[in-house]
């Protein structure tokens, strides 16, 4: 396994434990009754959001890692 692959799986792994963190909030949140529709929307539309953010840094962090930039300092 090259030195790239090893630097991504911690980035891959703490990114598919908060997805499904925030994916548990969301069915949550949807499968609790009680709660008005446009809340309950807001509760679902938030976390699903934050998820996809998520991935996107994941994205590139990736990115980074493959051109080398594994150090964000050194850009300073």
């Amino acid at each position: 396994m090259n030195n790239h692959k090893k630097k991504m799986i911690a980035p891959v792994i703490i990114t598919v434990c908060i997805v499904l963190y925030y994916a548990g909030i969301a069915a949550v949140f949807l499968l609790t009754d009680g709660i008005p529709g446009v809340i309950k929307l807001l509760l679902l539309v938030i976390p699903l959001a934050l998820a996809g953010v998520m991935i996107g840094v994941l994205i590139s962090r990736i990115k980074e890692i493959r051109s080398g930039e594994e150090d964000d300092l050194g850009k300073y």
